[in-house]
């Protein structure tokens, strides 16, 4: 007896007959949920060893660390490396480095210093702090993309050239504010509901930063780079491109600390953002971001620098010496790697 030939092997559809039941995908916990647990293992980690070091602050010197102008000048100090973080964090999220980006303070904050910038008022410090990161950030970017330069050179290069651009506007000396609009934002009076300015201007930096990295075409498309470049070119992702714009973003993150700088500091400085480049790299890694890129975490950054900002708080009001500080960092910065190694581990089983 002849058996009845399908649908399927006749070579299309049988029109009289209901369609098949497509079996429902089985749910598992994809890479998105995975990352997401273990970045939240990451940030609890991390506020864990921010609510110790405040515990240990309350508990050396309870007057001053506790005390409101202390806490609100640990939020300030962190506001103006926390911007450089964010977009040290979108750089090497992309499989990047900036190196520069120390450099690329001082140069902004000490070329809306001069007097003939200063002569154009508040717009005028903060159009040039900003025009200034973006340039340098935009050299950066052409070098990196399209010169095909490794990011490690090509920043390092941009550091050294803006160290010097920096030091030769300065000749060494300090520039003054004189722009009262300026300086008044770094007065208590121009506090709201007791935060600083500058804070506020950190918090919505990050706030945009998460966006962007969390919920835009932008951000899935760094993370695609940062995890496979080839990968993503196939895919239709201009790579070249994107990561010039990256560059521009971390350039952008800089003008605007080197213009919250000049309000906390009244003053512009070549020596300004010295070892930015360090304390940022070092935030966003023990925040979770993976130096070979793929991976990265604004919240994650944010809390890497409020506990160094704590640390060097902490140690300064205990009159402990700078190369205490350092080694205490280093130290930090290991331990945190080890413990998110363990956990990555421990997600993986």
């Amino acid at each position: 007896m002849t058996q009845p030939v399908s649908s399927a092997q006749q070579g299309g559809p049988d029109k009289g007959a209901a369609p098949a039941p497509v079996a429902e995908p089985r749910k598992t916990d994809g890479p998105s949920r995975t990352f997401g647990l273990r970045a939240d293992v990451r940030n609890l980690s991390l506020l864990g060893v921010l609510v110790v070091l405040v515990a240990v602050g309350g508990f050396t010197e309870p007057d001053a660390f506790l005390d409101t102008g202390n806490l609100q000048l640990i939020l300030t100090q962190s506001s103006v490396i926390g911007v450089v973080t964010v977009g040290m964090t979108f750089v090497i999220t992309s499989g990047g480095i900036d190196l520069s980006v120390g450099a690329m303070v001082a140069l902004a904050s000490v070329w809306a210093t001069t007097l003939a910038t200063q002569e154009y008022g508040f717009a005028g410090i903060l159009f040039t702090a900003v025009i200034v990161g973006l340039g340098a950030g935009l050299v950066n970017g052409v070098l990196v993309a399209y010169g095909r330069m490794v990011p490690f050179i090509a920043t390092l290069a941009m550091l050294a050239s803006a160290r010097g651009l920096a030091l030769q506007i300065t000749d060494g000396k300090t520039q003054i504010v004189t722009v009262k609009s300026v300086l008044d934002l770094g007065l208590p009076d121009s506090y709201v509901l007791g935060i600083p300015p500058l804070v506020m201007m950190f918090a919505a930096v990050t706030v945009i930063g998460w966006l962007v990295l969390n919920r835009t075409t932008f951000g899935r498309r760094t993370v695609a780079v940062g995890g496979n470049a080839e990968a993503a070119r196939l895919a239709g992702i201009d790579v070249r491109r994107q990561r010039l714009y990256l560059y521009l973003l971390s350039g952008l993150c800089c003008g605007i600390a080197a213009f919250m700088l000049i309000i906390l500091s009244g003053s512009g400085q070549n020596t300004n953002g010295n070892l930015y480049e360090l304390d940022a790299i070092a935030a966003a890694i023990i925040g979770g971001t993976l130096l070979s890129g793929g991976r990265g975490t604004i919240v994650g950054s944010v809390l890497g620098v409020l506990v160094f900002t704590t640390i060097t708080n902490i140690f300064a009001l205990n009159n402990l010496q700078s190369d205490v500080q350092q080694i205490a960092k280093g130290a930090i910065i290991v331990a945190a790697v080890l413990v998110q190694r363990r956990t990555s581990a421990h997600g993986e089983t």
